[in-house]
């Protein structure tokens, strides 16, 4: 009975951590949707590590917060839907769906007042009740395409 009531303690804490550790995640979409950059720095670990596809090393907050703000630019009504959330120890896994309107200059691409969605993945780990460490996999191709642009094969040369 005492080892079963010790297992349940356990098991209760963890459910706890966990449950706090997605509404880390949860914090972490609503501060960058907010333009919140003091919010999300205090969600984030000192060290905290941003790791993109598109980016072939990880980039530190300011950075990202660099990032951030060049997309808002280009998309002021950029909003992330969480549409899931899976919490194992420290790691958060996010399903989500992002939105905006192509307002402003993006990446050389003029404004075409088009409304983009961009479904998401991201996994984040948590130490410490902060977010250590950031993983983020976007449909870009589809996102590219809702622009306007076209997927060309590239000219071989000879």
């Amino acid at each position: 009975m005492k080892d079963e009531k010790a297992e349940l303690e356990k098991f209760m804490a963890q459910a706890k951590v966990e449950e706090q550790n997605k509404e880390l995640a949860r914090s972490v979409f609503s501060a960058i949707d907010a333009n919140d950059f003091d919010k999300f720095r205090s969600l984030m670990a000192s060290d905290a590590r941003f790791f993109h596809p598109l980016h072939p090393t990880p980039f530190g907050l300011e950075e990202t917060f660099r990032i951030i703000k060049s997309h808002y630019a280009a998309f002021p009504d950029w909003k992330h839907t969480v549409e899931m959330l899976i919490a194992d120890g420290d790691l958060v896994s996010v399903k989500l769906f992002q939105e905006g309107t192509h307002k402003g200059i993006y990446e050389g691409i003029q404004p075409t007042d088009i409304k983009v969605t961009m479904p998401a993945h991201a996994i984040l780990v948590i130490s410490e009740g902060k977010v250590k460490e950031f993983w983020v996999v976007e449909d870009y191709l589809g996102f590219y395409q809702k622009l306007g642009m076209e997927l060309m094969p590239k000219e071989v040369k000879k």
